[in-house]
This record gives structure tokens, C-alpha cells and sequence, in this order.
């Protein structure tokens, strides 16, 4: 078990470039193959499979922090979202999200990339109390992370056996909401949703009236997209058959979820209210008071599409 943490003493153990998870081996000979990119949820690259380790990546990449501001939120309020990333891009090129609240930091999802100045960044911040990661392809190198910062790391109990190196910082969520304890007390402002999905134990977080949904929920195109103005200027309203999520069992191989997954996560969804939602890369939140309604439009779109267009969640509203 590994708890505690030395910027040295792991810096050799071998980084799967096409995921960035991190195994707990040296040995280039005995390892040929990455089993989380052996998933048909992920993929090995047509380079072929490659490592690497912490040591060479931080030779060549620095990780950037973006402060994020929701649009009614002044520079004087005390919860700041600051998002993570990894230039040039690495592995999949997630980001991590810090959220600060005055009760303590939590890191949502997490880089494989950790350095000194990282971690001195993150000190200077405040630190963190906890980390929750929503899904597999992004456990990289939570454990250098949480020893680090000497705090634990929250995952979902179903995705167990895709854990590459285990850790006593490490724990696994059996229940579908988990407020985070570390950020609790009186008004919990943390919590865990496990919807599955992507993954059997695909986790949101909820954070006031953001929910932070990596790529469980996957922010599309046109969920993006400008919709206020015309061509020429007019004000529009957004078309109805547009959509702003998918809901995708592989993102990269194109593999949607089935209907019943979809129907599932709606029904632990819509319990929760939530004006923002803020995706699995750099830039992809959306701020608009619809947005609840709009997740639901998108999982009716995508059920219709795949075939269900007599299916009774079509007339839900």
C-alpha cells in the first residue's frame, strides 16, 4: 500500500501514453500492454502501446491553472472553480477541476502529470481535502496526487478492478449520493452522484448549483453552441431538436449507452437541481437555468434516435 509521498521515489513507474494511468511497474519488458486501453471502451493508439514516466513527462509538459467565474459570481465570493491542465496535451487531455470552498478543497477528476510546482500552487490555494474522480480512464496518478496532499480519494466502489496501484487513501463508494465529509458540516456543499453509465459507477459531483459531469454526461457540439442571435442578429430561440449531452457507453469508439441506462441515470438526476454544468475538457460549462431541462431533451433525443420512439420517457417534461 502506498501512503506516503516522496516526488522521487515513483517518478519511475511506467505511464501508459494513450490513458495516462499509472501501474505499478518499472519493467518495460514485463509490461506490453495497458488493460484499461485493452477495454473496449478505450483504445490503443495506431503508434502502437507506449509508456512513459512522471520522470520524462516533466520534462516536457507544465500543468496550467484557468480560474473560472460563473457569470453571477463576483471576485469576492469565497467558492472559485480552477480548472487543471496539461500542456502540451497529454493522454486523453482531460482536465481536473479545484474546487475552493471555505471548509476545504476538493480536486474533481485528476492529471497524470504532478510536479513540484503543482503541487506548490495547489498548497498556496489551500490545498486539498479530497479528491473524487468520476470514472476510470482519469485515476492516472491519483495516488501520488492523494499522498501528496495527504488526503483521501474518493471512487466508486463498482469500478474497483480498474484500479492499477491501491492505496489506504483510497475509498470506495457504495451509495448512489455521498456528501464529501472532508467539505461537510452543517451545509454540505459536496456531493457525489454515482449515475453510471459510461462506466457501471460513473460519477457527477454537485457543488451548490454546478454539477461537474466529465464525461458521463458528454457535452456535445451543440450543446455549445451559439444559439442567442440569427444570421442577422436577431434574437433566436434554441431549436428544440438540438441537443446538449450524450450519453455514451465508449466516447472514443462511438458506443452509445442503452435505453435503460439512460432512463436509470434520469431517474437519479432529476432529484437534483442544478443551474451549470461543466464537462470533461477545458472550456465545455454551460451556464443557463434550463439547463436540467435540457439534459432531459437530450436523453429524449437520443432515445428517439436509437430507435424507442414509442418509448413513455419520450413524454416526460
Amino acid at each position: 500500500m502506498d501512503t506516503n509521498y516522496d516526488l522521487e521515489e515513483t517518478s519511475n513507474l511506467l505511464i501508459c501514453t494513450a490513458c495516462g494511468t499509472q501501474l505499478p511497474t518499472t519493467d518495460r519488458i514485463a509490461l506490453a500492454t495497458c488493460f484499461i486501453c485493452d477495454d473496449p471502451r478505450q483504445y490503443t493508439p495506431p503508434s502502437g502501446q507506449a509508456f512513459t514516466t512522471l520522470a520524462e513527462i516533466r520534462t516536457s509538459h507544465k500543468n496550467e491553472f484557468h480560474p473560472y467565474r460563473p457569470g453571477h459570481q463576483s471576485a469576492s465570493d469565497d467558492n472559485v472553480m480552477i480548472s487543471i491542465t496539461t500542456a502540451p496535451k497529454f493522454a486523453i487531455g482531460q482536465r481536473a477541476i479545484l474546487i475552493i470552498t471555505p471548509k476545504g478543497n476538493v480536486l474533481w477528476d485528476c492529471l497524470t502529470l504532478l510536479d513540484e510546482d503543482t503541487v506548490k500552487e495547489i498548497k498556496e490555494l489551500g490545498g486539498l481535502s479530497a479528491i473524487v474522480i468520476s470514472h476510470p480512464h482519469y485515476y492516472s496518478t491519483h495516488v501520488e496526487w492523494a499522498n501528496a496532499f495527504d488526503c483521501p480519494v474518493y471512487l466508486a466502489f463498482e469500478d474497483k478492478q480498474w484500479i492499477a496501484r491501491t492505496s489506504e487513501r483510497q475509498v470506495f463508494l457504495k451509495d448512489v449520493e455521498y456528501d464529501i465529509p472532508e467539505v461537510g458540516g452543517p451545509n454540505k456543499t459536496v456531493k457525489a452522484i454515482k449515475l453510471g453509465g459510461h462506466f457501471p459507477g460513473s460519477l457527477v459531483l454537485l457543488h451548490e448549483d454546478k454539477l461537474l459531469i466529465a464525461d458521463t454526461l458528454m457535452t456535445t457540439p451543440s450543446g455549445m453552441a451559439n444559439w442567442e442571435v440569427d444570421a442577422l442578429g436577431k434574437p433566436r430561440v434554441r431549436p428544440k431538436r438540438a441537443n446538449t449531452f450524450s450519453f455514451m457507453w465508449s466516447i472514443p469508439n462511438m458506443i452509445p449507452l442503452g435505453v435503460d441506462d439512460i432512463v436509470r441515470m434520469w431517474d437519479i438526476l432529476k432529484e437534483h437541481d442544478f443551474t451549470s454544468t461543466h464537462g470533461a475538457f477545458l472550456g465545455q460549462d454551460i451556464e443557463d437555468g434550463d439547463i436540467k431541462a435540457r439534459v432531459l431533451q437530450s436523453m429524449q433525443i437520443q432515445v428517439k434516435a436509437m430507435g424507442y420512439g414509442q418509448h413513455l420517457f419520450l413524454h416526460l417534461f
